[in-house]
């Protein structure tokens, strides 16, 4: 069921969601703000682009996406606080343990089997991840309430990912991400009122941000939602794992978060266990492939 444009685009999902993770630090707005914020804007656009298209959103299809949009846009409100309260380091590697939950979710409830050399491979990455994290314990920037959010995030996190890919299967991507950002926004609105005892509209330069969070992040959900129903639920779950080692990264880069002894062999730990995980689900879809096209063309009594 990995297609090769579906593992690409999954990547190219995980890749932004790391550099989002940093851009949430450079944005000098709360994070509830923020998240609302970026909500907002990507329900007006995802709108304007589904009228262009000449497509609809039906009540169908928010019913169908309302589990999602509820989590996710919970979600990335508890995840941009936690950014904001403690390294990115840990917050990405408490978020990055979502597997564990996903690998069990995707035996049960969607019937995906999950070989025993995937798992191992999961607990080898996460052992990675938490040398990347442990290798932190010194940073400045840490808050036992920013890793307990982050907690939260995950939760959410991997909610979003069963209920995304549940309402794939009766929602085009499009419709399916117009609906969870309008209903993001209508959910996040009263709660971000009360936060700030009123409506914040942020400054020229908090748009900037905010657009660039859009921008690159917010595709991320598309192309991995897009993903769905062409790579297996345990296979996106595992790739979550590089999230925290390529924020760690540029954390270090643009946010002065030193990156420290133990954290360079804990990068590539992660990496190499992530990469024979999807090079084995992509050798397995082609012989698959490779076997349904052989059955095809053998003639049938």
């Amino acid at each position: 069921m990995n297609s090769r444009s579906g593992l690409i685009a999954a990547i190219t999902a995980i890749l932004f969601w790391a550099a989002g993770n940093v851009m949430v630090r450079l944005v000098e707005l709360p994070g509830l703000q923020l998240a609302f914020w970026r909500i907002g804007l990507a329900a007006a656009v995802y709108w304007i682009i589904l009228v262009v298209a000449g497509r609809k959103l039906t009540l169908e299809h928010l019913k169908a996406s309302a589990p999602a949009a509820i989590a996710i846009g919970l979600q990335i409100a508890v995840l941009f606080t936690a950014l904001k309260a403690t390294t990115v380091a840990n917050a990405t590697v408490i978020v990055a343990l979502q597997p564990i939950v996903l690998l069990f979710f995707g035996l049960r409830r969607f019937g995906e089997r999950v070989s025993v050399r995937l798992v191992a491979l999961a607990f080898v990455a996460l052992a990675g991840v938490a040398l990347v994290v442990f290798g932190s314990s010194g940073a400045p920037i840490w808050s036992p309430r920013g890793d307990l959010l982050a907690v939260g995030a995950m939760l959410l996190f991997a909610l979003y990912y069963v209920f995304a890919k549940t309402a794939r299967a009766a929602v085009p991507a499009l419709e399916f991400q117009t609906a969870v950002w309008v209903i993001g926004t209508v959910l996040l609105l009263p709660i971000a009122v009360v936060d700030a005892g009123g409506i914040v509209v942020p400054e020229l330069r908090h748009w900037v941000g905010i657009a660039v969070l859009l921008a690159i992040p917010g595709s991320g959900h598309f192309l991995m939602n897009w993903a769905h129903s062409r790579v297996k639920l345990s296979v996106t779950s595992m790739l979550t794992l590089a999230i925290p080692v390529l924020s760690t990264i540029g954390a270090a880069i643009f946010l002065d978060e030193p990156l420290a002894g133990w954290q360079l062999p804990g990068i590539v730990i992660v990496v190499a266990a992530l990469a024979a995980a999807v090079r084995r689900e992509t050798r397995l879809h082609l012989e698959h492939a490779e076997a349904a096209a052989q059955f095809e063309s053998e003639p049938q009594a």
